[in-house]
């Protein structure tokens, strides 16, 4: 059976022992894993070294100078989400240019994340924090709340399913129209017509992608709720600081320091975070092994 020689994990990648265990019994004849992540390109290109296989989560950007570095690579298993060339960790261009095969995974974080984007949206309107939708701490249920969702994929379809249970008033604005999201009363909306008219907005975009600038932070007034899913920034920095700025009644919540994308944001008082992904679930980390593993035994069956 073919095998690579050598496949290396450059970075803390989610695979259990056994997920090693079994990549090494039977795809790569030699399996070198990294525990930290690497600080530099220099680095990154020093690790992969004479190897044909590497694996590498969302942690690390692998770009085309990293690649030009590395010949003898001919598969790059990602083990993070893989939607897009242009939210990818690695350069899918250059890397079919060059018959690189590039792997990724999609669907195993969701749950968890839709989970706590409800959690913390529950927490508000009740009042359970330090945070409340009213002032007074008069408990609010999420009956008619009008929601607008960016991005109807998984974990917007998830989230969008919680809230329709419990009567909340949803609209969405994607690429594509959803269907079956519509039969369920989620109706579709412009943009602008979205971030105006709801009091709570998910952002629930793939990373890299940036839509809400200063042009929309001054759109959207009076009290609004953004909640961001992804592990990266959904909006820009500075404006978001202004807006956040602006009023006591402006507030931003992400799953994670990365999903508010800066350090000084953190310290503001209508901003939170837990610190750490909340999609990182055990069955989370279950459902990723599988995949990776699945990826990697396709590429043989080819």
């Amino acid at each position: 059976m073919e095998k690579f020689k050598k496949l290396v994990a450059i970075e803390p990648v989610n695979l259990y022992d056994e997920s090693f265990e079994i990549i090494k019994s039977n795809y790569a004849e030699d399996v070198i894993i990294y525990n930290d992540v690497p600080k530099s390109n220099e680095e990154i290109i020093k690790r992969i070294g004479d190897a044909d296989a590497m694996l590498v989560s969302y942690t690390s950007q692998i770009t085309k100078d990293i690649l030009e570095k590395c010949p003898n690579l001919k598969y790059v298993g990602m083990c993070c989400s893989l939607y897009s060339p242009e939210s990818a960790s690695v350069d899918i261009r250059y890397s079919e240019a060059h018959g690189i095969k590039v792997t990724g995974i999609r669907n195993y974080g969701d749950n968890g994340v839709a989970e706590y984007a409800v959690h913390q949206m529950i927490d508000v309107l009740h009042g359970f924090g330090d945070i409340k939708w009213n002032k007074n701490g008069s408990a609010v249920e999420i009956t008619n709340a009008k929601v607008g969702i960016l991005g109807m994929g998984t974990t917007g379809k998830i989230i969008a399913n919680a809230l329709s249970y419990f009567g909340a008033d949803i609209s969405y604005n994607s690429r594509t129209h959803k269907a079956d999201m519509e039969e369920k009363g989620c109706k579709f909306m412009e943009f602008d017509d979205l971030i105006t008219k709801n009091d709570f907005i998910f952002c629930c975009l793939t990373k890299n992608i940036i839509l809400l600038n200063e042009r929309e932070f001054n759109l959207m007034k009076g009290k609004k709720l953004i909640f961001n899913t992804s592990i990266a920034p959904a909006h820009d920095i500075n404006a978001l600081k202004n807006w956040l700025i602006e009023s006591d009644e402006h507030y931003f919540f992400g799953d994670s320091n990365a999903a508010i994308g800066s350090e000084e944001l953190l310290k503001l008082k209508n901003v939170r975070s837990t610190g750490r992904c909340s999609g990182g679930t055990i069955q989370c980390i279950d459902r990723l092994n599988e995949k990776v593993l699945a990826n990697i035994k396709n590429y043989f069956a080819r």
